[in-house]
């Protein structure tokens, strides 16, 4: 069956199309820009180069289309037109975003997936499915929990130019946690605490992670917080630097601020990449206040989100009889994780 990658000339793009190569598939590689063409020609793969201006024309380009894997980011761009256009040519919608508002959107078309025969599962990256696999497996060892909290680190990579995007454009809008089952916004930093990621307690910050929204359509506990390693001092500082962080929902400052971005952005070398590791913790309490911690090691996140996306490119094309809309973990299941390159793991205490 044709399956399709857009956004294949991106940095991340680059990496799952390299991932697809490797395992012998051959989609067909499509994006914005015209050098998705040459790319293909390189990788000796079909290309189609449309804009997502019009929901109908990126209709027509999916037919006969029974994957789209979107590796085109900011996601809060490409993913509603993407999505709608998918459920009108009956193809199954994968991302690698980490944006909460785009969990949303795919939960909210959840029906409209389901009367169209196809899935749409945002999140087959680094963000989501190590996290939300995690959560799972934690839920069931304490099946009582009312709180989940999970935290990652990294000891090295920069962002991709996608995600260095997305954040940018989050900024105005603070933190999030879910408290008694509902979306919170919250200031940035909003908590602080200290995290065992493996390699010693740190401090670290709630962020607005996509598991926030994610977590609790794949375990149902309503209390779910996510930490990132900042140090106390770099916490005070984003506290005092949040009035200024309002000003990105003004377009010409977002605009500059993503221009700068473009312009200065410089990738991650192999040997960065092969460097690096992901450290990915969690823990569940209960009411009674046990609680039991999981922690484990991956890949560096571009190669798990290569990893990832191909994963659930390939379950989709195979015979799943699944539809509507789905975390990681639901679609595929929490046994997801074993197959993420580098995983250690994962040690309970």
């Amino acid at each position: 069956m044709n399956w399709m990658i857009y956004g294949a000339n991106g940095y991340t793009g680059r990496l799952v199309v390299d991932e697809a190569i490797k395992r012998g598939l051959t989609p067909i590689l499509a994006g914005r820009s015209e050098s998705v063409k040459a790319f293909a020609e390189e990788k000796g793969l079909k290309a189609k180069v449309f804009d997502l201006s019009s929901i109908n024309t990126i209709t027509e380009y999916l037919s006969g289309v029974s994957v789209m894997a979107n590796c085109a980011g900011p996601f809060s761009q490409t993913a509603k037109p993407m999505m709608e256009a998918c459920i009108k040519s009956k193809t199954h919608y994968l991302d690698i975003t980490g944006e909460i508002a785009v969990y949303e959107l795919g939960f909210s078309l959840d029906e409209e997936a389901k009367n169209a025969g196809i899935v749409i599962c945002p999140g087959v990256g680094f963000d989501v499915i190590p996290t939300d696999c995690l959560s799972v497996l934690l839920k069931e060892k304490m099946p009582d929990a009312t709180h989940l909290t999970l935290g990652f680190a990294s000891n090295g990579s920069k962002p991709s130019k996608g995600t260095a995007k997305t954040a940018a454009e989050g900024m105005s809008k603070g933190g999030r946690i879910r408290i008694n089952g509902e979306l919170k916004q919250v200031p940035i930093a909003f908590k602080e605490r200290k995290i065992d990621y493996g390699f010693g307690e740190i401090n670290a910050i709630t962020i607005p992670w996509g598991d926030v929204y994610t977590a609790y359509h794949s375990t149902g506990i309503p209390n779910i917080e996510v930490y990132y390693p900042v140090s106390s001092e770099g916490a005070q500082k984003l506290r005092k630097r949040q009035k200024y962080m309002k000003l990105m929902k003004y377009n010409f400052v977002k605009n500059f601020v993503l221009n700068r971005i473009e312009k200065t952005w410089v990738p991650n070398t192999d040997e960065e990449r092969a460097k690096t590791k992901s450290f990915i913790w969690g823990e569940v309490r209960n009411e009674n206040g046990n609680a039991i911690q999981g922690r484990f090691t991956t890949a560096n996140g571009y190669d798990l989100t290569a990893s990832g996306t191909i994963e659930a490119s390939q379950y989709l094309l195979g015979d799943h009889r699944q539809s509507g809309y789905f975390t990681p973990s639901k679609l595929i299941g929490k046994e997801l994780v074993e197959k993420m390159p580098g995983f250690s793991g994962i040690e309970y205490n």
